[in-house]
Order: structure tokens, then sequence, then C-alpha cells
């Protein structure tokens, strides 16, 4: 079929919409009418990465309606809403523990993978596409995907809503409450306020902790964050942060959650651990953190690394929607939403810092 996407022909250049052509789905591929899509960074630094003299369709975080199934396809049907996230191959030893984001085909299955026998999924003027991106390529207004990274909901919560619970809220939500799990006594930490962040904000109010501590750059940011429950919002250009944490969680934060990918923004959330704190880092950045090693063996810290929320997506995505449902997990709050074509305007918002979660609507 004929159908509008949003491609990357330069990574230095705007995207651009286009018309492109999609196949149909092969027995083992589902056929998604795209209803919104999440911008992530993810999206942005892989554009960033890719080859200029090709044609690049991004997206992987996508909600909608099924359009087609193929007839080895079970467990989705046409009419069903579903919420695309990552994919995994359901067999190896990580995904048989139930942590498919560790799965052993991870980078072979999400990053532009190809159909076993290579043909063309999408098309452009009879250009290939670079497609494939986390088994579905959402930004455009229909996606070919499969069962395993196609989790159908049972909900009428807005698309637009829905969309970014494939990635963006499914890690930060997935990193406070299934790898820090903080009780009520809990003084948390959270290093960066965009939509990951926020979702650990989110989490973090829902389990009720004791004291809960932003730190993020923009004041819009910070501002929100206040609103939706944390106890303080600090400036890491204005505000000495170590000892204010410590100051402000009675010796430190006992959970850390670090966003940012930055090593230097690291090293602070260790060095304003509690004794016997934890700090989870999620963001796929560079560098090596100057890390104390004296304070993390004489402190019993711990941090940790985390993939996608160490989620399950099909049960834990609708976990998040119940908590949504029950007014303990206000995920609306964070999203801005914008027609596909407004792509660039949505970057530009979001690099100002303006906007939490922009999401395209098709």
């Amino acid at each position: 079929m004929t159908t509008t996407a949003v491609l990357s022909r330069d990574p230095a250049a705007p995207f651009t919409v286009e018309s492109v052509e999609i196949d149909a789905p092969r027995e083992d591929e589902i056929l998604v009418r795209v209803q919104a899509t999440g911008i992530c960074h993810t999206d942005l630094v892989t554009r960033a990465a890719g080859a200029a003299d090709r044609p690049v369709l991004l997206g992987h975080e996508g909600a909608g309606v099924v359009a087609a199934v193929g007839a080895a396809v079970t467990g989705v049907h046409p009419g069903d809403r579903v919420v695309l996230t990552f994919r995994h191959c359901r067999s190896c030893r990580s995904c048989r523990a139930g942590r498919p984001a560790y799965c052993v085909r991870a980078v072979e299955l999400n990053q532009f993978g190809a159909r076993a026998d290579r043909s063309r999924r999408v098309t452009v003027a009879g250009t290939a596409v670079r497609d494939g991106f986390f088994g579905q390529s959402s930004f455009a207004a229909y996606a070919l995907t499969t069962a395993d990274n196609t989790v159908v909901v049972d909900t009428e919560v807005d698309p637009a809503v829905l969309a970014p619970l494939g990635c963006g809220f499914l890690t930060g939500a997935g990193a406070v409450l299934n790898v820090l799990r903080p009780d009520h006594d809990a003084r948390v930490a959270v290093y960066g306020a965009g939509a990951v962040g926020m979702a650990g904000v989110l989490a973090a109010v829902a389990c009720e902790v004791a004291e809960l501590v932003v730190v993020e750059p923009s004041p819009v940011r910070r501002a929100l964050a206040r609103e939706l429950g944390a106890t303080a919002a600090l400036d890491p250009a204005a505000d000495d942060i170590v000892p204010t944490i410590r100051k402000l969680t009675d010796g430190g934060a006992t959970h850390a959650l670090d966003t940012t990918g930055s090593a230097d923004v690291l090293a602070t959330a260790a060095g304003a651990a509690a004794i016997g704190g934890t700090v989870v880092a999620v963001g796929l950045g560079a560098g090596v953190p100057a890390i104390d090693l004296r304070d993390i063996v004489l402190g019993g810290k711990v941090i940790r690394g985390c993939l996608e929320g160490d989620a399950v997506p099909a049960t834990f995505i609708p976990q998040l929607l119940n908590l949504h449902a029950a007014g303990r997990f206000p995920i609306d709050r964070l999203v801005t939403t914008y027609p596909h074509a407004d792509i660039n305007v949505a970057l530009a918002d979001q690099r100002a810092g303006t906007v939490v979660k922009p999401v395209l609507t098709w």
C-alpha cells in the first residue's frame, strides 16, 4: 500500500514527509495502522549515526490499531488496539528468565532487522528504505511488526498517551518499580526530567516515597516535576548537587535514577547516594565516570545498569495502564502532541526543554 512516512535522508538535514510503499504482511507479520508515535532520544542518536545517502525510517514508540495479520500470527487480531515496543527472540536464556531487553539477539532484531529473505518492507520511489527499527519503524501511518513486540491493550486511552509506554515511559517507570523498588521511607533522586526521568518521578510518587528530589536544567520541567509530586527540584547549573541532595535527603539518596547518559552525572549520583544506596543508570551515553572507589566500598553502594526498565512489556504495560486508570500514573501530563508533518517543530521544542514528551499523530 501507499502511505505517508517521516524519513531522514541526511542526519544533518530536517526530516521530510514523503509517500512510501509498504509491503503486505508476511505470515509472521502484523500490519498496524499507526495513530501516534513518540519521539525518543534513541531515534535521534540513531539518526545522527545513520548513512547520509539512504532514507532511514525511524520510530519505536508506536500505538495504533491492527489492520491485518499474517496466517501464522496468534494472539493478535485485526481491530486490536496495540502498543509497539522492542523485539526479542522469546527463546534465549534472558527471554526465558523474563529479561527480554537483554535478549542475545537484541541488536540483530532491533537495529533495522531485515526479513530473513532480505525482501523489502518499505520503499520510496522504488528505492529501499532502511526500516525495521525496533521491529516497527513507526514514523509512518502504517508499520509492519511481529507478535513479540506488539502488545494488545484493552483501554480507551488516547493513542498519544499510549505510545511512549513502548519505550520511554516503560524505561523510567520500570527502573523505579522493577529495579529500585523504593518503600515509603525511601529518599529518591532522579537525574534528568525528560520523558524517562519524569516517568520515574511518577512511579516514585506512586510508591509514596518520603523524599523525591529531581535534578534538571529546564525550569519548565523542574516546575512540572514539583507539580507532579517532587519534594524538591534542583538546577545543576546553580545548585551544588551532592551536598544539597545529602541535606535534603538526610544523608543521601537511598535510591537514584540517572537518565542522562552523562558520566559526570552518574558520578554525581553515586556521590550523593546514601550508605547502602542504589543508583540505576538507564541512559546510553559515553565516557567513564570518576567514581570514588573508597566511597563505593565503604558506603556499600550499588551502581547498576538497566535496559527498558527490566520489564516484560506484555505484562508491565497493562500494569502501568492500571496505575494510570487509578489516577496514580498521570502520564497524560507529560505528553505534547504534534501533527506528524510538524516533526521538526517538535524536535526544536524538545531541545529547548519546553516539552517533556513530544508525540506525533497520524
